[in-house]
């Protein structure tokens, strides 16, 4: 961001120490900056926040030009309201800010179709133009794209472009306005945020009051956007399974859509839009998706079998053919005229019958069947046209930068900080879990029988230790506690990681977030939801199975069930991450329960392991959850039992429980769940069995 643009819009944004919007001649409402603090606009800020999170969306706060402060609700605000306001508190001049795109302007507002055979590279193109080709696919290809006479890495298509893929994948449990709230807080929507954001973060610095224009904006925008794709009746519907709740495919479609129009990108890459879609849904989205292109932004677009209505909808056409070259690059003209001119030139190509597709038309007489009837090759044809020519002069003039044009810099990779992110990331598991009954609703269900049914098995044995037969029956107890309901809690987090994680590959590859800070949000949402569910699971066994009343012995018992469920639940969440599907880590997960119950020291004691086989006894969680558990409810009793040998002296020389060793035995078990979830974070990284 240059100093001087930033430079620009705060002076204009001040100048006269109030800016005012009118529409029609009436004033709406105006925005005002003074160094003193308004005590009014103040108050209204408190009450606001007050207010519930729905009401709190989509209200902010305005100065009045009289000095007053004004609450609006965007909602109220007409189509055309929104768009003067989001273009008003920026001051957005007639040139553009990235100087280099003005001679590409010219080409703006149009909406070009890329058509071609299967096979012949159509999604690669899209994927090398918005700057997202894997690495496997860099190597098989070389080149050079530009943009305006810009490379790559000047221009940074993934940051200033939007690739839509053909899949609309998104988390089922939020709204379709938490979904668009959430892509904004990730993106920032667009450069123009990043302008008045920037004003914001110069504010503080000097110690001027920040104004409330950033949360203005940011409410505006959406709103825009939900009017702009048709999604504003849909606003409070949950996302819902794609086919079985919520929205339909259709809707899906216009919802990712509107997620990548978040980011405000003056190019959109749509890869097969209209995929499953019949030919009305295929029609609300292509309706969709020319209001876009209305806005004034390029979009470039790829579908497989377009009908004539969607066909005749497109400016231009990109013509492919097997092996990827070019054989028609140029306008599409009224009714297809122009493509139906070039093509009927060609010695040999039938004539299009009266209402006939054109594209189904053009992509029966240009197969390379036809190529070798004809004796012709349709690439070569197209070198040597004067459309080909035409077009060389044109790529030549926008290869040409504007004069003092400087490249595209952003200071880091994403447009928002980590910390942003993680939160971001962190209020969407937010509302994943909460609206999620088959997850958290089941696992407190279970938590509750399973409490219920273990505390009437070992009724009141917590409280028996005359014999040795009692200390096995509350180990017992202790034993299957953590078994039962640990095994349940991994396998319960596989679908729901399995499930997000298609979502995080898109939002990634978006340029949302990075995977740090989504696996943290993954790994702290689990906190309270596991805490609760051990309070819950060990009030009712502690109860009902009778162990000693003391807050000491409680307190250890909460610790070791937390921190054991909590380290089930991040092992899932691991083997999740590691495996390529859920069925792989189905079958991984299952292998690691068995291994770990048969060297966890209750079916067989460490001392009586053979020796080749001891090592893994001190890698097994659950022993060391079985230790701490052990050993802080009996291991410091000096009552004896029946072989005249005192409990703790017991523990010592069967089981090698030491009471001295509990804080030990307690890190250890801490480590467990800091060493799952550190090796779910980097999985999360590095893995990436997404498949195109």
């Amino acid at each position: 961001m240059e100093s001087g643009d930033l430079y620009g819009a705060g002076s204009s944004l001040r100048r006269g120490n109030s800016l005012t919007w009118r529409n029609d001649g009436s004033e709406i409402f105006s925005t005002s900056f003074g160094h003193e603090q308004n005590d009014e606009e103040a108050l209204i800020w408190a009450a606001l926040e007050k207010q519930p999170t729905y009401d709190r969306v989509r209200k902010g706060v305005l100065t009045t030009s009289i000095g007053g402060a004004t609450e609006i609700d965007v909602l109220n605000l007409g189509f055309q309201e929104r768009r003067n306001l989001v273009e008003r508190l920026v001051n957005v001049a007639e040139e553009d800010n990235e100087k280099f795109l003005l001679k590409l302007k010219k080409r703006f507002d149009r909406m070009t179709l890329l058509l071609g055979p299967p096979s012949c590279g159509k999604t690669t193109l899209l994927l090398a133009l918005a700057g997202k080709l894997d690495r496997s696919l860099k190597i098989q290809f070389s080149g050079r794209v530009t943009y305006n006479g810009h490379d790559m890495n000047e221009f940074v298509p993934q940051r200033t472009a939007a690739y839509i893929s053909q899949h609309d994948l998104h988390i089922g449990e939020m709204t379709v306005r938490e979904t668009l709230a959430f892509s904004a807080r990730c993106q920032g929507v667009g450069t123009r945020y990043e302008l008045v954001a920037e004003l914001s973060r110069r504010e503080k610095a000097a110690n001027i009051k920040p104004d409330p224009d950033i949360d203005i904006f940011m409410k505006v925008f959406i709103e825009e956007i939900m009017e702009l794709v048709e999604l504003n009746p849909l606003r409070q519907t949950i996302v819902g399974l794609p086919g079985l709740t919520g929205l339909s495919t259709e809707q899906r479609k216009r919802l990712t859509i509107a997620v990548e129009l978040v980011a405000n990108p003056s190019i959109i890459f749509m890869d097969e839009p209209t995929s499953g879609l019949d030919a009305r849904a295929a029609a609300i989205v292509m309706r969709t998706v020319r209001n876009t292109v209305d806005t004034g932004r390029t979009v470039v677009c790829t579908i497989h079998q377009p009908s004539i209505d969607i066909f005749e909808a497109f400016d231009e056409l990109l013509l492919l053919k097997l092996g990827g070259e070019e054989i028609y690059v140029g306008p599409l003209g009224r009714r297809s005229c122009h493509l139906i001119k070039y093509f009927e030139g060609i010695r040999g190509v039938r004539k299009i019958e009266d209402g006939y597709n054109p594209a189904t038309w053009m992509l029966e007489v240009t197969t390379t069947a036809q190529e070798m009837s004809l004796g012709v090759d349709f690439a070569e044809i197209y070198k040597s046209s004067e459309l080909y020519r035409r077009n060389k002069q044109l790529i030549k003039e926008l290869s040409t930068p504007a004069p003092g044009s400087k490249d595209l810099h952003f200071v880091t990779q994403y447009s928002q900080s980590s910390l942003t992110q993680c939160l971001a990331c962190l209020w969407k598991q937010h509302w994943s879990h909460w609206r999620n009954p088959p997850y958290t609703g089941v696992k407190f269900l279970m938590t509750t029988i399973v409490g219920i049914l273990l505390g009437t098995m070992y009724w009141d044995l917590g409280s028996k230790l005359t014999k040795v037969q009692d200390l096995f029956n509350a180990m017992g107890s202790m034993y299957a506690s953590v078994v039962f309901l640990g095994v349940q809690n991994a396998a319960s987090a596989l679908p729901v990681v399995d499930v997000e994680r298609t979502v995080f590959y898109r939002e990634r590859a978006a340029g949302m977030y990075s995977a740090l800070p989504y696996a943290l949000a993954q790994v702290i949402i689990e906190l309270p939801y596991i805490f609760l569910q051990a309070a819950v699971y060990g009030i009712i066994v502690y109860a009902m199975i009778g162990f000693e009343w003391s807050v000491t012995k409680f307190f250890w018992f909460l610790y070791f069930m937390y921190f054991s469920f909590l380290y089930y639940t991040y092992y899932g969440m691991m083997t999740m991450a590691m495996s390529p599907n859920l069925h792989v880590a189905l079958i991984f997960s299952t292998a690691f329960y068995a291994i770990w119950n048969l060297f966890s020291g209750f079916l067989i004691p460490h001392s009586r392991m053979p020796i080749w086989w001891q090592w893994y006894y001190w890698i097994s969680p659950i022993a060391w959850s079985l230790n701490g558990l052990i050993t802080s409810q009996f291991g410091d009793i000096k009552a004896s039992l029946e072989n005249g040998e005192s409990v703790d002296q017991f523990l010592r020389s069967y089981f090698e429980f030491k009471h001295e060793f509990l804080w030990v035995v307690a890190a250890v078990v801490l480590g467990f769940a800091v060493l799952f979830a550190f090796v779910f974070a980097i999985s999360i990284k590095l893995f990436n069995f997404q498949k195109r």
